[in-house]
């Protein structure tokens, strides 16, 4: 049995200068499109980079922040218990009446503002 040549395995001629022009320059455009989208992604990259050690130095002061707001809320709330336990109860007293006027003037200088 002897294999036929038309059964699609039939001879291509390599292409063109022409032709092989256009392949060329449509390769060099598509390299250059690729090259401009690499150094936007480069870029967009770095600048995400400086944004999270950015947002990074933030959180820490942040939590420097609260971990000084918490160490003075602690001990006002010690001094306040401190108080509440030598047997002057009238403080606690006293500490409420100021904090309902304090909210009292408050919501008189925000309703007529």
């Amino acid at each position: 049995m002897r294999r036929s040549h038309s059964g699609g395995y039939g001879y291509e001629p390599l292409p063109s200068t022409s032709t092989h022009n256009v392949v060329e320059d449509e390769n060099e455009r598509m390299t250059e499109e690729l090259k401009d989208k690499i150094h936007a992604l480069k870029s967009l990259s770095i600048d995400i980079g400086h944004e999270v050690k950015y947002q990074d130095k933030m959180l820490k002061d942040m939590d420097d922040d609260f971990e000084r707001t918490s160490g003075s809320l602690f001990g006002s709330v010690a001094r306040v218990l401190r108080l509440s336990k030598a047997g002057h109860n009238y403080y606690i007293l006293y500490l409420f009446l100021f904090s309902i006027a304090v909210f009292f003037v408050l919501w008189i200088v925000l309703k007529f503002k």
